[in-house]
């Protein structure tokens, strides 16, 4: 069975950093895209990084996290990190990896270019 499960998240202070983790089971690892994404209530889901390791591992990001966070792989685990540094307020939101066969890049996917989502952790940032 398929499953994504976030970790990691939490508190921080504007400025300090956080290492989110998807730890992921019941699939093939390297044929699938992994994404992370994040959510306020009341807004769309937004993608914000996603790497494609059903291809050249391959990164992209979100304007609005590029050169803060970085999504890197480890392929021995079946885990997928997000680290972020430098927080910011509006950072704040619910965190989810996501799995799917899709092909990324150049653009981000859309959220429903995914099938297999984990649960999704709170970030939250104060100033």
């Amino acid at each position: 069975e398929v499953q994504l499960v976030e970790s990691g998240g939490g508190f921080a202070q504007a400025g300090k950093s956080l290492r989110l983790s998807c730890t992921t089971s019941g699939f093939t690892f390297d044929e699938f895209t992994i994404g992370w994404f994040r959510q306020v209530p009341g807004k769309e889901r937004e993608a914000i990084a996603c790497i494609s390791n059903n291809d050249d591992y391959s990164t992209y990001y979100a304007n609005s996290v590029k050169d803060r966070f970085t999504i890197s792989s480890d392929n021995a685990k079946n885990m997928v990190h997000l680290q972020m540094n430098s927080l910011k307020p509006e950072d704040t939101a619910v965190y989810y990896c996501a799995a799917d066969r899709i092909t990324a890049g150049p653009n981000l996917p859309f959220a429903w270019e995914y099938v297999y989502w984990g649960q999704g952790i709170q970030v939250t940032v104060s100033s």
